[in-house]
């Protein structure tokens, strides 16, 4: 049933009165150990300006958005902070997580977890971190990562192998250095697999190479669309990436990767004007690696795609070029990276120009409200209904991060946002009666928004 914006507002409206009157709302089955990661209020104030202050600019961007208790940091202690998340305390959380036993289980006993048993557990664990984590940029870059390693795990094995991938590859990787999360990720088996990399065999001279995941390497994953490379290229670099194999299902040791030199073509290879000589075997692998991870077309790409994140829809020229010197400079150093965005100009005042993706706009609603929930499936289900659940999208390039894409989902929204002020959200709570609106703005509301 449709939702009108009357009713939108009466619903809202009424479940805050309702709590200010001291009536009680229906029990829930909240699961202690993420109660006790609602922080606990202390001496803060909310903004006080018409604009939007530095602090919150921070929150809603390093961040999944703030928290009440967020607005007694200092902007530029909790930056620095963010850049060294080994630094910060997360182990309430973890202690918490380690009641989901897949998010720990080792890479074969994976498949011993039904297929949407293992997807709601690391959906979840998703939802989960990205509201208590106090690793908030960490999160959002394991998000950023996500998408641009995007693997869909619904292909094949990655129904099991998308857990390790996240794990090893993305969590492992997201606040360290590019090139080694390039390498992981290439060698990942689900990547293997959602790619068709273990397919990219020559064992016969009549053989071709199987050119899907070159081609995603290229396009996608570094050079970018327009980063220089030609047909060539992609043909040249599947010959060098053949031989990778990744044990299935029904085989022993599942999920094992190996490298078969006799699936492999040993030639001598030439990948953007570089020469690979014969006879590196697996090493092909490395060679690739050299010449495109650190790649001028690569630190442009991955420029701009972090300043499409945490500027502009449509970042700015100068902004993309300081970002990628600073990647170059830094040999794909990603929090020295992220330290040059955050300083730009450009970041400074593209303040309140970012429409929130689903996954951001739930998440820093429940943060803002200080909710308490268990991450469970009536979320999974909002998510899945605005086109934005994790581990879900089919095609390599991943969710798409401008607001265009973004505006069929806002009849969702106020059904989320109904529902959440309602407190029908089976596994979540808020306290009405006590949720700032200056919380959930970052600025002192108008007239009409408070009315």
């Amino acid at each position: 049933m449709a939702i009108s914006r009357g009713q939108f507002v009466k619903a809202s409206a009424s479940a805050a009165l309702a709590a200010a009157v001291g009536c009680s709302l229906p029990p829930l089955e909240m699961r202690t150990m993420f109660r006790q990661l609602v922080p606990e209020k202390g001496p803060f104030a909310a903004p006080q300006g018409s604009n939007t202050d530095l602090l919150s600019h921070l929150l809603n961007r390093l961040a999944f958005g703030p928290r009440g208790n967020d607005y007694a940091r200092d902007p530029w202690q909790y930056l620095e902070q963010q850049l060294n998340p080994a630094q910060i305390d997360d182990s309430k959380l973890e202690r918490a997580l380690e009641r989901i036993e897949s998010l720990s289980a080792p890479l074969g006993e994976l498949y011993e977890f039904k297929e949407k048993a293992l997807l709601a557990d690391m959906t979840k664990a998703v939802i989960l971190r990205a509201v208590w984590s106090e690793r908030q940029l960490f999160e959002q870059m394991v998000h950023f990562w996500t998408g641009h390693f995007n693997i869909d795990s619904s292909k094949g094995d990655c129904k099991w192998l998308k857990a390790a991938d996240d794990r090893q590859v993305i969590r492992r990787h997201a606040m360290g250095s590019f090139p080694a999360m390039l390498k992981s990720s290439i060698l990942s088996p689900a990547m293997l697999w959602y790619l068709d990399g273990r397919a990219n065999k020559k064992a016969k001279r009549k053989d071709k190479p199987n050119e899907n995941y070159a081609r995603e390497l290229l396009e996608l994953q570094t050079l970018g669309v327009h980063g220089g490379y030609s047909q060539q290229d992609v043909m040249e670099v599947a010959r060098c990436l053949t031989g990778w194999t990744v044990r299935g299902v029904k085989q022993f040791n599942k999920g094992r990767v190996e490298f078969d030199n006799r699936l492999h073509d040993d030639g001598a290879k030439v990948v953007l004007g570089h020469q690979i000589p014969a006879g590196l075997g697996e090493g092909d692998v490395d060679r690739v690696l050299q010449i495109v991870s650190l790649h001028p077309s690569t630190a442009r790409n991955i420029a701009e795609k972090l300043c499409r994140r945490f500027i502009a829809d449509q970042p700015q020229p100068a902004a993309v070029a300081t970002v990628a010197k600073a990647f170059l400079d830094s040999h794909g150093d990603i929090p020295q990276t992220l330290r040059t965005v955050f300083h730009t100009p450009e970041f400074l005042q593209a303040r309140s120009n970012k429409l929130k993706r689903p996954f951001e706009f739930i998440v820093s609603a429940l943060r803002a409200t200080g909710a308490e929930t268990d991450g469970g499936k009536q979320l999974a289900d909002y998510l899945v209904r605005m086109g934005h659940a994790p581990f879900q999208y089919p095609t390599p390039e991943g969710y798409p991060d401008t607001a265009s894409h973004w505006m069929g989902t806002l009849l969702w929204r106020w059904r989320f946002a109904a529902a959440l002020s309602r407190n029908t959200i089976k596994g979540t709570r808020i306290d009405t009666a006590n949720t700032n609106v200056a919380y959930l703005l970052g600025r002192l509301p108008t007239a009409d928004e408070l009315a």
